[in-house]
């Protein structure tokens, strides 16, 4: 199993990329602007992190394709602008309510909508709950995961769009937990992480 990881080079991808608690996540790390260098086929799976500028992966949309074509995966999580270098990505944004947690009795709305995947024998709903950013409009087929509170995509699994797999969220884990801030972000690595090293090195579900 290998994992090739894009590195954007800010403060919270170094946090999440290089810092003791999950480097051991990532075979190899790598800056958008050295991916046409790299043999992508060689990994099982290519990490897109928060934040990730789409100005700097835009260029390499073909070959991320070619990837996806030839059976890879991709994980992407949240705010990367994803529509400019992976298919068959529709977001809408939403007003994001950074402070509704200080209500007493507040409930984000975010759920579970596959509790028996395999990913929720690593996370349970409130680890997936922190803020929103928007939701998606995927493609017919694809699996979802998580919704927001009018049952709206958050996190899906698309093997529908090519011969590869795209697992998409918008929630954004890695640049909270590099701020330090928001504990729920770092459970949500805690768990996601080990996730895709076990479950995503097998093929796509028949």
């Amino acid at each position: 199993m290998s994992v090739l990881a894009i590195h954007p080079g800010a403060y919270y991808h170094i946090e999440t990329l290089e810092a003791p608690r999950y480097r051991y996540h990532f075979d190899r790390l790598v800056r958008p602007e050295e991916l046409p260098s790299v043999e992508l086929s060689e990994h099982q799976v290519l990490f897109i992190p928060c934040r990730t500028p789409a100005d700097r992966m835009a260029p390499h949309a073909a070959q991320l394709r070619a990837y996806l074509d030839q059976g890879g995966t991709i994980v992407a999580t949240g705010e990367t602008a994803w529509e400019a270098f992976l298919p068959a990505i529709h977001f809408t944004p939403q007003p994001t309510n950074w402070w509704w947690w200080l209500t007493e009795g507040a409930d984000l709305g975010v759920r579970i909508s596959a509790p028996d995947h395999s990913l929720f024998e690593h996370l349970g709903q409130d680890d997936l709950t922190w803020h929103l950013h928007g939701w998606f409009d995927p493609p017919k087929g694809v699996e979802v995961l998580a919704v927001n509170e009018e049952g709206k995509p958050i996190l899906y699994v698309d093997e529908v769009t090519t011969a590869g797999r795209m697992v998409i969220t918008s929630l954004d884990p890695c640049f909270h937990h590099g701020s330090h801030f928001m504990p729920a972000t770092t459970r949500f690595l805690d768990g996601f992480l080990p996730w895709m090293r076990k479950e995503l090195d097998k093929g796509k579900s028949e």
